[in-house]
């Protein structure tokens, strides 16, 4: 992509209702713009790592074999009061009326939405166990929105249902869901930690939490230095029960002592039992042609909250700094007065077709900038890779590489950059 086809929307000013680094380098970068309280356009750039996010999740979905499907976003109220959550859920929920003043509401979630589903699919227990999942835009009436699409009330989710004929076949759906998780996170380049926790409005018996580490984050991660032990402070005060838990006590699992981090969850998986399909009189016939309640497991993943986790786990006076796999783009290209030395023009463009037909996603900055404003505006949006290329490079057959983490560039042979870039 040239800069020149491209609305790059950067601000050198820090919008002054933005607490969090996220929220204000989103902001800067150009990645997102406010339209209400809790409601937030995606940018040509944001969108483009918002996808990127995306994609991961549906390829590590679809490998763990689940089925996607897409439900409505706007759901029935009898489907909530069937599970008495119309009144329960509180004023998240956001209540709306049709023309004929029937009740409906904007999804939070869909758990009512995809147990009325089944029972109009399922019959036997031949059919179970089944996964399905959509990556949709859900609404929760937030009383504060703020940190920008941290905690925002119109949000982008990945949520998956499993149902079940018996409680086995659910722990080993929920294991490899939290498996697919630990490989979606990797995959996007995160420091995070799976960590027991509450089942809070969901229900059911069993949950995890996946949690980005970052020192902004609100939540605490109580976790093992000796173990795989990890958990929420309430989940682990719960344990305890006792007293607080405090850092340096001996672990639940007696390996190691007690830490504390920050985390921003991110994702959570629910062991939810027969709480929904029961409630909702969803049966299936077992092998001896009995009716049964199948059980469920629930599974979501914060696809644009990742966005904003990932900046605040990332990020230098200078910018955002991306990992790869999130990059709106992997390779920033920026040519010394490229509309002055034709040498500079020829070799950028051909660098970035050469570049992209290797498969890299490449910004050639063709901006009639100075030098100084093309690398502050790489560094803000936090391109992973950049390359100078000047007419006395060309002199020499080499151009300047630089990393966004690096202090220092260095000289690569024209020759070899791309074969170099393939290699890292």
């Amino acid at each position: 992509m040239l800069t020149s086809n491209f609305l790059l929307a950067t601000l050198k000013e820090t919008p002054a209702d933005a607490e969090l680094i996220s929220h204000q380098l989103m902001l800067r970068a150009g990645l997102i713009r406010k339209l209400a309280s809790g409601l937030y356009t995606w940018m040509p750039l944001g969108l483009r790592v918002l996808k990127k996010v995306e994609n991961i999740v549906r390829e590590e979905m679809n490998a763990a074999g689940a089925l996607e499907i897409l439900m409505p976003a706007v759901q029935p109220a009898e489907l909530w009061i069937e599970t008495d959550r119309w009144e329960k859920y509180g004023n998240e929920l956001l209540k709306i009326k049709d023309r004929h003043e029937r009740d409906f509401c904007f999804g939070p979630t869909h758990e009512e939405v995809v147990t009325n589903l089944m029972r109009g699919e399922l019959n036997s227990y031949k059919q179970l166990p089944i996964n399905v999942y959509q990556i949709q835009t859900k609404f929760r009436d937030e009383i504060r929105p703020r940190f920008g699409v941290m905690r925002a009330r119109e949000f982008l989710m990945k949520d998956s249902y499993s149902f079940h004929a018996d409680m086995e076949s659910l722990k080993k759906t929920y294991q490899d869901m939290v498996d697919t998780y630990m490989r979606i996170f990797t995959r996007l380049g995160l420091r995070f930690r799976a960590v027991l926790a509450d089942t809070g409005q969901i229900g059911g018996a069993f949950s995890h939490e996946f949690q980005v580490l970052a020192e902004s984050g609100e939540d605490i991660v109580v976790y093992s230095d000796g173990s795989d032990y990890a958990a929420n402070i309430e989940r682990a005060e719960n344990l305890e029960k006792t007293q607080p838990v405090k850092e340096g006590d001996t672990s639940p699992d007696g390996k190691g002592k007690l830490k504390f981090a920050r985390g921003i969850e991110v994702g959570h998986v629910f062991q939810l039992g027969d709480k929904y399909s029961k409630s909702m009189n969803l049966n299936v016939l077992d092998e001896n042609g009995k009716a049964l309640h199948p059980q469920m497991g629930c599974y979501g993943i914060g696809v644009s909250r990742i966005v904003a986790a990932a900046i605040e786990q990332n990020n230098d006076k200078n910018g955002i700094i991306w990992p790869d796999a999130m990059a709106p783009f992997q390779i920033a290209i920026v040519p010394m007065q490229m509309h002055k030395a034709y040498r500079v023009r020829e070799l950028a463009m051909k660098l970035y077709e050469e570049l992209r037909a290797a498969g890299f996603d490449v910004l050639l900055d063709d901006r009639n900038e100075r030098a100084g404003v093309m690398f502050s505006t790489m560094d803000l949006i936090g391109i992973p890779h950049r390359i100078v290329i000047g007419e006395r490079g060309i002199d020499a057959e080499i151009v300047e590489y630089k990393h966004r983490t690096s202090e220092m560039s260095e000289n690569i042979a024209i020759s070899e950059i791309v074969s170099y870039l393939k290699a890292r």
